[in-house]
């Protein structure tokens, strides 16, 4: 009868879920943050559904209040699935608008959403960092993103800094060990980089979707970051310190180790899983050879993409290292 109602059944859904997709689900930095505060939660963005529902499913077992969740209308294409995102707290980005003045109604009206959520409503935002999946494993926040979220600023009135303050933007990295989409995004970064372009079939999304949830994940971590504070010009400085926090607590799995290793012929150095344990390839041989054997069963020109997915946080990494 309530949303409240109907996420109390789905938690069952995802009990069973995550119990058994998931070798475990560990949540780090959520005890720093006021329950009693409504946070916009932006979060890197590797699954559809899953990483908003995990957030969720973190944030209902801590006692905070569940997010509203940001999803495209494009993910709308069966009735059942619009219906239950709905019902699921989520609100439409309206990514089929077409024409500059629709498109920049479609967004005012979005952020004051927002704005008003948060300062008025009382209740938390998830949005994801940019739009769409980042399939090749870098996580950007694009600043578009933050533009759209300054549009609802009162210039008259409050800095940008005072307003991008009052938002509470928490930064999120959820990190899986085995992505279940691994192959189809592989095969998508392929047909884009060899032909140009990749068409998605009709009910593509709502397959990911599936695959997503089913699919086995291995461990898989939430870190939840410090709200912004400070002073910043635009929205590329808002972007940066989101970038900072979601790469830096980004929580590592062997798997990236291992795909690391087939892209370079080194391993990396460093420590993996939220216990921060050092890697040891010789402790981790039957895991690397059943990584190995996942990639291998993908076409051979789809592989160094699928490898990227795994591998290229290291990059992301070393970037943030270096600029600290």
């Amino acid at each position: 009868e309530t949303v409240e109602g109907f996420q109390h059944v789905m938690k069952k859904y995802m009990d069973g879920m995550i119990e058994s997709t998931t070798a475990s689900f560990t949540v780090s930095g959520l005890d720093k943050l006021d329950p009693a505060k409504p946070y916009l939660f932006m979060s890197n963005h590797r699954d559809i559904t899953l990483d908003p529902a995990l957030i969720t499913y973190a944030l209902y077992h801590n006692g905070h209040d569940t997010a509203r969740i940001a999803i495209g209308d494009n993910l709308l294409s069966k009735p059942f699935v619009s219906d239950l995102m709905r019902i699921n707290k989520s609100f439409l980005v309206r990514r089929s608008a077409k024409g500059a003045r629709q498109i920049l109604a479609a967004y005012k009206m979005l952020s004051a959403y927002i704005r008003y959520s948060i300062e008025e409503d009382n209740n938390p935002i998830w949005i994801a960092q940019r739009e769409g999946r980042a399939k090749d494993g870098v996580d950007r926040t694009q600043p578009a993103i933050i533009k759209m979220l300054a549009m609802s600023q009162q210039k008259k009135t409050e800095s940008f800094s005072d307003y991008i303050n009052k938002l509470q933007i928490v930064p999120l990295s959820i990190s899986y060990e085995l992505d279940p989409c691994d192959a189809a995004k592989a095969k998508e970064l392929y047909a884009i980089d060899s032909e140009g372009s990749y068409q998605k079939t009709e009910h593509e999304d709502a397959s990911s979707i599936a695959k997503g949830i089913a699919g086995s994940k291995g461990n898989v971590h939430v870190s939840f970051g410090s709200p912004l504070r400070g002073e910043f010009k635009n929205a590329e400085e808002v972007a940066a310190a989101i970038d900072q926090q979601v790469v830096n607590n980004y929580v590592l799995h062997p798997t990236n180790f291992f795909a690391y290793k087939m892209l370079n012929g080194d391993y990396p150095t460093g420590t993996y899983s939220a216990q921060h344990l050092p890697f040891n390839s010789e402790q981790l041989v039957v895991a690397e050879k059943a990584f190995r054997e996942r990639i291998e069963a993908m076409p051979d020109e789809h592989r160094k993409y699928a490898l990227g997915i795994y591998a290229n946080v290291f990059d992301s990494k070393s970037v943030f290292l270096q600029a600290s």
